[in-house]
């Protein structure tokens, strides 16, 4: 290890280690899939309607309010001191859960755990700061790859546990408590970054001065003429249009925070990458509820009391199934600008259908079925719309647009939290939430499919437009390019 440390060539090797290890304990948690289950049985003895309309908002509440404030703080403190948080957040979390009782507790360990959730961002913003940029890609398929392995591990060992050995809900919780201790303790060893996306940002250096890989964009997403950058919604570089604004403010946490207002108002701007922003958010949004709440849908269909459950086969399987449907999206060669659209509006109705069915059968095999394909379209979507939305981006620009992506679609979840499931609003039953997530995705999937078809019509306009204004004196070649085209 001391060798990683010390030797330049390996220098991104260390970190990338320990926060992959980090990354594995901390997902490795097999009590989440069983985590209704546990709350509804004898353990807590709660009841349905305390965990779907008391307990289980929230998460959605501390997550909001957290979200902003423990993303501005992780790139003042340089992301360290916020994962070794997140560990000791996920200790406390399965330490109540372990030992405290009665709804009040069990609202608390919700609020931790959103304080888990919002801690998040250190742990895929970290390695930027730590490693130099040609490494980029590398590390980040490494840490993101992990925690799908792990999630995928913890599920299958819990339904091993489950099914074979009859373990306990209990005793998967102190097997979460366990790993998540480990994770705290790699934490530790995490090396100190010296520098921040924003706050502790080292000034950068003139365009004809970058090195090679400085950008996380290939060099051919920046060729064309301006009227093939609105066309394309690409966008200028961090900081090179903002060089040219208005003086910046001397202190330096206004200055970021005004760097960050002219950022965002620079990466919305572009139609092509906020109408991707707009169905992350939503989707994000509506993705999120129903993974808060398809296990209470669970035990609605097949009661944990009543029946063996198969929980955790079913989110290794749909984690699985997501992960090879998001690796499939490297190898399909279709024109994104295009039709990119109207595969979200495909795909969206598939996750509305899928919901639907969950909501109308009574067989909790056709409710796992349906949770298996919303899941992975949701998966696959995602993964494009990641790789839609970076492409143009440099590395400070897509963390604050993710992250205010994220923000977005917290906002949209707890609107809807609060209509449909809070006691002050609706307090619908699990299965007609179920009927709104459905109606919700179709409704997603509509608006996609009628922007889809806008822009198929205009591509054609275009064509048919351009196409009397070519030269016509070579019969051959007009006929080539109209094959083309």
């Amino acid at each position: 290890m001391d060798c990683l440390r010390t030797s330049p060539s390996n220098s991104w090797i260390y970190p990338t280690v320990i926060l992959c290890l980090f990354g594995f304990f901390s997902m490795m948690r097999p009590s989440e899939p069983f985590l209704i289950p546990y709350l509804s049985g004898p353990s807590k003895n709660l009841t349905s309607t305390e965990i779907t309309n008391e307990i289980l908002p929230v998460w959605t509440y501390s997550y909001l309010v957290l979200l902003l404030p423990v993303f501005v703080l992780t790139d003042y403190v340089r992301y360290k001191p916020v994962i070794i948080l997140q560990g000791i957040s996920f200790i406390i979390t399965w330490l109540l859960l372990l030992f405290g009782q009665g709804v009040k507790i069990m609202q608390l360990v919700e609020f931790v755990y959103g304080l888990v959730s919002a801690t998040e961002v250190a742990y895929y913003a970290y390695i930027y700061s730590v490693v130099s940029p040609e490494h980029y890609q590398k590390v980040s398929g490494y840490c993101r790859s992990v925690t799908l392995v792990a999630y995928t591990a913890a599920s299958v060992l819990a339904q091993l546990l489950v099914s074979l050995a009859n373990v306990s809900y209990f005793h998967l919780n102190v097997i979460t408590l366990a790993s998540v201790s480990v994770a705290f303790f790699f934490s530790l060893f995490l090396p100190m970054p010296k520098k921040s996306m924003f706050f502790h940002a080292k000034p950068s250096k003139p365009a004809s001065q970058k090195t090679p890989g400085q950008n996380a964009v290939p060099e051919e997403a920046h060729r064309g003429d301006e009227a093939a950058h609105q066309e394309a919604g690409t966008l200028p570089r961090h900081g090179e249009e903002s060089q040219a604004s208005s003086p910046k403010p001397k202190h330096g946490t206004l200055r970021s925070c005004v760097q960050w207002f002219q950022d965002l108002r620079e990466c919305y701007s572009s139609k092509r990458l906020f109408y991707w922003s707009l169905w992350w958010s939503f989707s994000t949004a509506g993705f999120n509820q129903v993974l808060n709440y398809v296990q209470i849908l669970w035990d609605d269909k097949a009661p944990s009391q009543d029946s063996s459950i198969y929980n955790g086969a079913v989110e290794a399987i749909a984690t699985f199934g997501g992960a090879l449907a998001a690796f499939a999206v490297g190898y399909v060669k279709i024109n994104w600008d295009l039709l990119g659209e109207m595969a979200l509006a495909i795909f969206s109705t598939f996750s509305a259908g899928s919901l639907l069915l969950m909501h109308y059968t009574l067989s909790i095999w056709v409710c796992y079925t349906g949770y298996l394909v919303f899941k992975s379209s949701y998966m696959l979507l995602i993964t494009i719309a990641v790789f839609q939305i970076a492409v143009n981006l440099s590395v400070e620009r897509y963390a604050l647009v993710f992250g205010m992506n994220t923000f977005i679609a917290l906002v949209i979840q707890t609107v809807m939290t609060v209509i449909v499931v809070d006691q002050r609003g609706l307090n619908l039953p699990v299965t007609t939430q179920f009927l709104v997530y459905g109606s919700y995705f179709a409704v997603i999937a509509g608006i996609f499919l009628l922007r889809s078809i806008y822009i198929l019509y205009s591509a054609k306009c275009r064509k048919e437009v351009q196409s009397p204004a070519r030269p016509q004196p070579e019969e051959p070649r007009n006929m080539d390019m109209a094959t083309k085209l």
